[in-house]
């Protein structure tokens, strides 16, 4: 039976060593939660690290943890010390963390833990494939672990992968500081489907990958050779009904059931019935900007006196990666704010700041979102920021407010909220000013709107979709037009071949024959090429022919010698049997003096990009630019060349990275047309990868056998991946001698 493998660096349990045993206790809050649905039953398993390192745990416990962690479905990843250190606090979290974040002053470019890094991720992937069938399907999750989609990618081949990245993805010019990003793009891109929290991130992810890979990326599908993947944005959601019942349950209870702290928290509430409690939640990261907001709450009080005594901010700041030195010096800096504030701005009966650096159990957390009048979340960059949600959940009067950064994912959701710019004082000052006095009717106004959408989309439907996105993708080839020449396929268009009175066979040539250049000039045939249609053309009772929109001067060099017959310029210029070119068509070129210097303005203006001037058409080029760049410029192109030719019988044609004026009385499809009624064939074969190939399926007789390289909608009956699977088809037909 098909199971679902989920991978992260860390399970979803904790191991506790104690008295020669182990105990294994599940994990709260977070992806643990989010996975329930998907990891559950013994269709599942869940790989990662146990948290406890080879030096740390007895030789003699090591079966005892692989059984207690097999009774939660889990499998743990070996690591050392040494591995940790370069793997987790080295790579991940001096590298990717910081520069992810925007915080590229922190950033560690140490080769020593991309080594480690490496290391690490193949050994995740070699976890997996150990456990691992065909037809189950793999969920990565995360920063720690993007190269392992590849690796496993490269053993299986035919395997369902989707990867999660829970932390935002940064804007190309972040992310290309990075030396081995291609190596992390190609490690993502072993899966099937990407997804990220928001939109943003998904696209700083495409843009990254169309800059520095150069791959086809139309709308959110990244064409590889040989599969299509999807990239997605999925918002996680918060287990909603746990923290509104739980918030119903705390509001039940009797004096003797409450929490010290929510007893404390409550005598302050009723020594000052009209006091304002903030609440500030985050792990101690300089991402979250706390010091920054502790500083706009002092800014916020000495812009606004009057609510001296009558505020208190609770910071809640959880212990994270204390040996890393960046977090060491956050930690001095923080505590060295809060101490200043409060010893500033104290008085004999309050405390601006109450400062807690500790994790709290869960019971506390809801004592502090029920209680706080306003959650103040405003971090500097955050890929998501679940406890927005959380303190959303336990309104269960739908009072209070949520003042929340623009900078962080769940923003893009929660637009009821007062959102802020966390580096604006003067906004935040106002905003808190806003808070304090926003009447209660529109505080449950934007609250109750904001419960229903994340009552709605909670972590379980959040979970769901990515799955549901996940194995659709898997079956997407279906929707295309043309289905996959299969060896099976193959074979039956082998044995029509074979059986052939006459054949006819037509072969584009860039991107089918041969794969593009920067410059065009430099993607001349290779010697296993020439033997290729050596053997074809030599063959009895078979018409072979180039059939390209390449000019004549370049396929009389490479080919002429040969004798191969030949179409150039779509089907402007004809060869047989190794005469001279003879025009085809009877075409004009007397307009090409005016489109001309349309094209040199768009080349001045678009570095990179150049023009090929051929006998009677203009093309112009735009590999080498800027993706993005170059195809803003390509619309903008198209639209200046469509109005300027309405009235001169010519036609544009958008082909790969270049845009070709020529008459519209020419084309593949009229050519090809022309050669087959010459002779009575009984075998076609037609390839190519472009759209100008498509006028060749259009007119070409129905019995003909079409194919299209690539997987984009096409007039074809079939489609292979890439060149390579070309030359596999040419020398199937060479063999036939």
């Amino acid at each position: 039976m098909a199971k679902t493998i989920i991978i992260s660096n860390r399970l979803p349990v904790q191991l506790q060593i104690s008295n020669g045993d182990i105990t294994a206790i599940p994990s709260v809050g977070g992806l643990a939660t989010g996975m329930k649905s998907v990891h559950s039953g013994g269709d599942s398993l869940w790989i990662g690290w146990s948290g406890l390192t080879d030096e740390e745990i007895p030789e003699e416990l090591a079966p005892k943890i692989d059984k207690a962690l097999a009774e939660h479905g889990s499998s743990k990843v070996k690591l050392t010390k040494d591995e940790v250190d370069g793997f987790y606090f080295g790579f991940s979290n001096r590298t990717i963390w910081p520069l992810f974040h925007y915080f590229l002053e922190y950033s560690e470019f140490e080769l020593s833990y991309w080594e480690t890094y490496k290391a690490v991720n193949q050994k995740f992937a070699d976890a997996i494939l150990e456990k691992a069938d065909e037809n189950d399907t793999i969920w990565v999750h995360d920063y720690q672990l993007m190269l392992v989609p590849q690796l496993v990618r490269e053993k299986r081949p035919n395997i369902s992968i989707g990867f999660f990245l829970h932390i935002p993805f940064p804007s190309y010019e972040i992310f290309r500081t990075l030396p081995w990003r291609r190596e992390i793009l190609q490690g993502l891109l072993g899966s099937d489907l990407i997804g990220f929290h928001t939109y943003d991130y998904e696209r700083h992810f495409l843009s990254s990958v169309r800059r520095l890979l150069g791959l086809e990326v139309s709308f959110n599908d990244i064409y590889l050779e040989d599969r299509v993947i999807k990239v997605d944005s999925f918002p996680m959601g918060i287990d909603y009904k746990k923290f509104s019942e739980a918030a119903k349950e705390h509001s039940q209870r009797n004096e003797s059931e409450k929490s010290e702290l929510q007893k404390r928290l409550d005598t302050h509430k009723e020594s000052a019935p009209d006091a304002k409690f903030f609440l500030s939640i985050d792990r101690l990261d300089y991402s979250k900007g706390i010091a920054k907001r502790l500083k706009a709450y002092e800014y916020f009080l000495n812009k606004y006196p009057e609510y001296k005594e009558k505020v208190r901010l609770i910071i809640l700041a959880v212990p994270s990666r204390s040996n890393v030195p960046q977090y060491k010096l956050l930690k001095k800096e923080i505590d060295e704010l809060v101490g200043r504030i409060n010893g500033e701005l104290s008085t004999v009966s309050w405390t601006p700041i109450w400062y807690f650096y500790r994790s709290m159990p869960f019971e506390n957390l809801i004592d502090l979102y029920t209680s706080c009048d306003i959650a103040w979340l405003t971090p500097i960059r955050d890929g998501m920021n679940l406890v927005a949600k959380e303190y959303i959940a336990t309104r269960t009067d739908k009072t209070g407010v949520l003042i929340l950064s623009e900078m962080a994912g769940s923003a893009n959701e929660m637009n009821e909220s007062l959102l802020i710019n966390p580096n604006n004082f003067e906004q935040i000052a106002d905003t808190l000013f806003q808070a304090i006095n926003m009447p209660k009717e529109e505080q449950q106004e934007r609250n109750g709107i904001l419960q229903k959408r994340l009552e709605r989309y909670n972590v379980e439907r959040w979970a769901n979709d990515f799955m549901t996105s996940l194995v659709n993708q898997k079956v997407k080839e279906d929707v295309y037009v043309s289905c996959r020449l299969s060896v099976d396929l193959m074979n039956t268009v082998m044995q029509d071949y074979i059986k052939a009175k006459r054949r006819l066979v037509f072969l584009d040539y860039d991107g089918t024959l041969a794969g593009f250049h920067n410059d065009p000039q430099k993607a001349s045939p290779d010697t296993a090429l020439y033997q290729l249609l050596d053997d074809i053309s030599s063959q009895p009772n078979t018409d072979m022919y180039l059939i390209s929109g390449r000019d004549k001067e370049t396929f009389t060099k490479w080919f002429l010698p040969k004798k191969y017959n030949m179409i150039v310029e779509h089907g402007v210029w004809l060869s047989q049997n190794g005469e001279d070119f003879h025009m085809l068509e009877n075409v004009k070129k007397d307009w090409m003096a005016k489109i001309m210097p349309v094209l040199e303005s768009f080349v001045d203006r678009t570095p990179g990009s150049f023009i090929e001037e051929k006998n009677y058409s203009l093309a112009w080029h735009y590999r080498n630019t800027d993706p993005d760049f170059g195809q803003k410029r390509a619309v903008e192109l198209n639209t200046v060349l469509t109005s300027l030719i309405a009235n001169d019988d010519l036609s544009v044609l958008n082909g790969n990275k270049v845009m070709e004026i020529k008459s519209s009385n020419v084309n593949k499809g009229r050519a090809a047309m022309r050669v087959y009624a010459e002779q009575d064939y009984d075998f076609v074969f037609a390839i190519g990868d472009d759209w100008t190939d498509e006028f060749m399926f259009q007119e070409l007789p129905d019995d003909s056998v079409t194919v299209k390289v690539g997987r984009q909608k096409t007039q074809a009956k079939y489609f292979v991946d890439n060149i390579k699977n070309v030359r596999d088809i040419l020398a199937r037909f060479a063999e036939k001698r």
